[in-house]
């Protein structure tokens, strides 16, 4: 986790707790000022209003505009008028399509979920949004050209003025494609959809996974064993799982390095991190199925050493055109920004030079819930209060048995199958009926309503020399 992250978390929970002094308080004055038996009524009240209403990880106001700064050529204004998209200048050919609106969330947008909708897309956003925000329209640009796209909010108000930024992309899936997966399942969650169109690909995952095994734990393993079985698991699926999106095993390699101990290994390049729970620390435990051999299967020693050389060996052996990696900006999580750190040195050490970055996010510092809403709709832009770097944007739409091939593959992984713990199946219901939230039926991780959507999101980087 980000310091950036962490910081906010202390925050949020710091804001918690003086809440809850706050609520003890009046309950205790309305224990002894009134009747003692109202104290629980209100404590169910209380929790219940909680988890419907104030359970979601929103880590800035809603009130906030999000901060992106597109290129001016890009920019066509417009309005929105009779619920129409109405451009002011011609649309000329273009994949990945970002419309900028105001958004003023209703009364009624303050205590349900207030979307747009788009076509036939829906986009959700954040309970009392205000501000400015950014609807994605790739692929609908037809219906945008002929002015014959619809717009509508839900618990929501628009402003008329919008602005259009339209952005031309290659096709990437046509050029030689490297995804960097920290861990098993990252590869689904981001590219999916990308990766099993792609012409020519390869899958580099970096870690096996291992730590959080507790539900191993209760077949009756200790927790290393537990921790041993799960990153062999793990390392399996980062193997098994791309056959089904028509990448083979020869396409995909398995570093073996050890979860949450990439930050520690890029401080002290030379000295090895072992696994934190499974007692290893040695790398080729879970390579012997890689199809080809890599620097670091002469010592198995999991350093930061090793990480690079093996990076620079799959770089000059698969000679990827574009790599997929994590927004080291956007992704917080500590092995999301050093693999892609990692990956950077190893491209300054190698002797091959990719052209382009395409950059994901499976996870946000300041909106656990991104991307919003249910399962099979768009993808709207993420926030960003503070200024993002000006990268451009690439978003490939899914259809609807792309949707569904991505959902089962997330299904195959080992770390995405598990029941719900029990309070957070009791929040879903409680959501359910007062909030009409919905959750997809391939599957109770968050995952399957975050990453299986009509569009994949992509930030474009191109890489210099």
């Amino acid at each position: 986790m980000s310091a950036r992250k962490q910081i906010l978390l202390k925050r949020h929970r710091r804001q918690k707790r003086i809440a809850l002094l706050l609520a003890l308080v009046v309950l205790a004055l309305i224990g002894i000022l009134a009747a003692w038996w109202w104290v629980p009524i209100l404590m169910l009240a209380g929790w219940v209003a909680h988890e419907a209403w104030f359970a979601d990880h929103l880590f800035y106001s809603p009130s906030d505009d999000y901060n992106y700064a597109f290129a001016e050529s890009s920019a066509i204004k417009g309005r929105i008028d009779a619920g129409y998209v109405r451009l002011e200048g011609e649309l000329e050919a273009a994949d990945t399509l970002i419309l900028q609106v105001h958004i003023n969330a209703s009364w009624l947008g303050r205590w349900l979920d207030p979307y747009v909708l788009i076509g036939n897309d829906r986009q959700d956003f954040e309970r009392g949004v205000n501000g400015r925000r950014y609807l994605n329209l790739s692929g609908q640009g037809e219906l945008l050209a002929q002015g014959k796209l619809s717009l509508r909010g839900r618990f929501c108000r628009l402003d008329p003025l919008a602005t259009l930024h339209a952005q031309c992309n290659p096709d990437y899936a046509e050029q030689r494609l490297m995804i960097i997966a920290p861990h098993a399942d990252d590869a689904e969650l981001a590219a999916f959809g990308l990766y099993s169109r792609a012409r020519e690909v390869s899958i580099l995952t970096l870690t096996q996974g291992e730590i959080e095994a507790e539900a191993y734990q209760a077949m009756g393993l200790d927790k290393a064993t537990a921790a041993q079985l799960k990153g062999r698991l793990r390392a399996w699926d980062s193997l098994a799982v791309p056959l089904w999106g028509g990448v083979p095993q020869s396409q995909c390699m398995q570093l073996g390095y050890y979860c949450l101990q990439l930050p520690a290994m890029q401080a002290q390049p030379e000295q090895a991190f072992g696994s934190r729970e499974s007692g290893e620390a040695d790398i080729r435990s879970v390579r012997a199925n890689n199809a080809m051999p890599l620097p670091g299967d002469a010592d198995g020693v999991p350093n930061w050493r090793n990480l690079l050389a093996d990076l620079v060996a799959a770089l000059e052996h698969y000679r990827p055109e574009v790599v997929v990696t994590p927004h080291p900006q956007l992704d917080p999580h500590s092995d999301h920004v050093a693999s892609t750190q990692a990956l950077l040195e190893a491209i300054e050490l190698s002797s091959w030079k990719p052209k382009t970055l395409l950059l994901y996010a499976n996870h946000l510092h300041d909106n656990d819930r991104w991307p919003m809403g249910p399962a099979g709709f768009g993808i709207a832009l993420p926030p960003a209060i503070e200024a993002l770097p000006a990268d451009g944007l690439w978003s490939p739409s899914l259809d609807a048995a792309q949707q569904l091939d991505k959902a089962m593959a997330l299904a195959m992984q080992h770390d995405l199958k598990g029941r719900l713990p029990f309070k957070r199946r009791i929040r879903r219901w409680i959501q359910r009926a007062l909030v009409g939230r919905r959750w997809p039926a391939t599957g109770e991780d968050e995952f399957f309503r975050k990453a299986v959507r009509r569009h994949e999101l992509f930030w474009v980087r191109t890489l210099g020399g």
